[in-house]
């Protein structure tokens, strides 16, 4: 049985995640996903910033 989720749901999940992690936790984490995704990015191919 596939797991769909509606808009409703998602709404749902986002705000107890909110309400969980805080606002301020939550673009903290999001930054910090964001440098670790680019720093994996760097570290794949830093042959291409060579050229």
């Amino acid at each position: 049985m596939p797991l769909r989720m509606g808009t409703t749901e998602l709404m749902i999940i986002l705000v107890i995640v909110i309400l969980f992690f805080g606002i301020g936790r939550i673009g903290k984490i999001a930054g910090e996903l964001g440098s670790g995704i680019k720093a994996f990015r760097e570290g794949i191919a830093p042959e291409e910033k060579d050229q």
